[in-house]
């Protein structure tokens, strides 16, 4: 069976009328009303809002769910196989967590949290997934409520080919932090974001303290494209404070000399708080300038980063979380075609907000 965006546009709109309609996450105190559905292909119009913030159903101004967005999504729907709305639609559209939840209350709709496959090295092992919906046609279930599925399935969220990152080892003396384990861990992904910088035309900042990280024999530091000394990059020459609060950060990407399209904190063992910190110290003593200040985490402490973005004093990075999922993503398409030439915002499709706009 095939699904279509004239199937999603008719099971919304046989949706119970003027119900409000929660969001899966109990987090989320949010609520959905649906104003009108344009049939056949759409769009839906509907409109978003907080009880908890004294807000009504008509408070806010109509949202839209176009025809583009629905076809994206039913293009990627199969019967009984968990899709992810989120990695579908990347950052494209600010509603894609409500199309997520219309859908979830529709009968044929389940949610549920297969499980994801990590492999590092050979090395494979199972982490908790991230919220997917399941398309269960034979097995309906209530108009209106949302359906939790229980799914004995374990999905790899890089579905054309697995990622596995170069053996990658630590120079001697370098004091360790935490088990090896961990250590590598971090490592991997920073030489992931760097060859991803790479692939898009990006110079690449690593941490000071990280620059004797070996890979393929070689120090990180003397590869082409990995910057030895801030003082080599325009932007940051003239602001000595900021070149000594950037000197500590896990790598930052440079491009042509005039922007920076990415400052990021890997917080693989560290706590988020001491990323942000180091991130907003940067922030604080460079000229307002536009970037994305971004936390680099396993799946699983999404949560976790989450809140700690959210606290008052870290509020002005406007904080963006890349998975670790997201990274190998990422890493993985760049390895197998090579991409060239296209916009910045590409990587912002991977890449989620961390606090509300």
């Amino acid at each position: 069976m095939i699904v279509t965006a004239s199937n999603l546009v008719s099971f919304i709109a046989r949706l119970p009328k003027n119900q409000q309609f929660a969001y899966i996450s109990p987090k989320n105190k949010g609520m959905i009303v649906v104003d009108s559905v344009t049939k056949p292909e759409g769009p839906i119009h509907f409109r978003r809002f907080n009880p908890e913030k004294g807000e009504g159903p008509r408070t806010n101004e109509p949202e839209t769910i176009s025809t583009e967005m629905l076809w994206r999504v039913a293009n990627a729907i199969n019967e009984n196989v968990p899709f992810n709305v989120d990695r579908i639609l990347g950052a494209s559209y600010n509603s894609r967590s409500v199309l997520e939840t219309l859908l979830a209350h529709t009968p044929q709709f389940f949610y549920c949290y297969p499980g994801r496959i990590e492999r590092l090295s050979n090395v494979e092992s199972i982490k908790r997934g991230h919220k997917h919906l399941v398309w269960c046609p034979e097995k309906p279930h209530q108009k209106g409520v949302l359906q939790k599925k229980n799914v004995d399935l374990v999905i790899s969220e890089v579905p054309s080919r697995e990622v596995v990152y170069e053996a990658v080892s630590v120079l001697e003396g370098q004091k360790p932090i935490g088990d090896i384990v961990v250590q590598r861990r971090h490592a991997q992904i920073q030489i992931a974001l760097f060859l991803i910088g790479v692939q898009l035309g990006y110079r690449t900042w690593i941490a000071q303290n990280d620059k004797g990280i070996l890979y393929r024999n070689k120090r990180i530091c003397e590869y082409p494209g990995v910057i030895g000394d801030l003082r080599d990059e325009q932007l940051l020459r003239s602001h000595e404070e900021a070149m000594k609060a950037a000197l500590l950060i896990d790598c930052i990407w440079f491009k042509n000399g005039r922007l920076m399209p990415a400052v990021m904190e890997v917080e693989h063992s560290t706590g988020v708080r001491s990323g942000l910190t180091r991130m907003k110290n940067f922030m604080d003593r460079f000229p307002p300038f536009p970037t994305r200040w971004v936390i680099v985490a396993p799946d699983e402490d999404r949560d976790l980063v989450m809140r700690e973005c959210e606290a008052p004093q870290f509020a002005s990075l406007k904080t963006k979380f890349f998975s670790y999922s997201a990274v190998e993503e990422l890493y993985s398409l760049c390895s197998r075609r090579k991409i060239r030439g296209i916009s910045e915002e590409f990587i912002d499709c991977f890449m989620e907000n961390a606090v509300p706009a």
